[in-house]
């Protein structure tokens, strides 16, 4: 029984970026080669609402394009956001239970917030704890560019406790609210890549930061507490 656990990847919850959709988020994150995502469990996930505008990826990808939530245009104002975060319980609850998220832009926005969210016990209560998150061109909600959204006021009022592994990328134009997310979490780990603001194909020496960091984190849950068996 012990090896049959052993045997189980790591489930992963994937948030895709501001007006892009689940499909779009899985065929660039299939990019990565199959030593990275052969030992997770991927599950794409589409955003409640549809785009209420153009999406930066159209002539590139296929609609249709979703968003997690809206805002005015300085993000000082947030609307749907309580919503959003029901609709990923509400999927959580049928389909995990689910070890870490991944999120890309707006979806790492979202994802970098739910471990302070469900420590505080103010959302995704009805889940077991996310253990982990990784975070492609993320934000911090009271960062440089984003207001707080009420449910996420102190979700970075102490440092956050679960691993995370964070992309930065050398011209993305978020480069500078990705760097100081970093500082919200304890034990924090880069992939450094030279491209912007986007889901980079990984060179050798990022294979082996991820490599690292699933094995780490999967060393620690069978130690811990069981891995998904869904």
């Amino acid at each position: 029984m012990e090896k049959e656990i052993e045997k189980k990847n790591l489930r992963i919850l994937c948030l895709h970026g501001f007006r892009g959709s689940g499909e779009i988020l899985k065929k660039l994150i299939f990019r990565w080669p199959e030593s990275v995502t052969g030992k997770l469990d991927l599950v794409f996930l589409d955003a409640p609402f549809p785009a209420q505008g153009k999406s930066p990826l159209e002539g590139f990808f296929d609609p249709p394009y979703f968003e997690w939530f809206q805002s005015n245009k300085d993000f000082t104002e947030f609307y749907n956001f309580d919503e959003c975060l029901e609709y990923i319980e509400d999927f959580m609850l049928k389909n995990g239970p689910f070890d870490g998220v991944l999120g890309f832009s707006q979806g790492a926005v979202l994802g970098a917030a739910i471990p302070g969210m469900q420590r505080d016990g103010v959302a995704l209560t009805k889940v077991p704890k996310i253990k982990f998150v990784i975070l492609i061109s993320g934000a911090k909600f009271g960062g440089p560019t984003y207001g707080i959204p009420k449910l996420a006021t102190n979700a970075f009022s102490s440092p956050i406790n679960s691993p995370s592994l964070h992309f930065l990328g050398e011209t993305d134009f978020q480069r500078k609210d990705g760097e100081i997310l970093l500082e919200c979490f304890v034990d924090p780990q880069v992939v450094h890549h030279s491209k912007g603001h986007t889901i980079p194909k990984l060179d050798d020496s990022n294979v082996e930061i991820m490599l690292g960091f699933i094995e780490k984190n999967s060393t620690t849950f069978k130690q811990g507490t069981s891995l998904s068996t869904v």
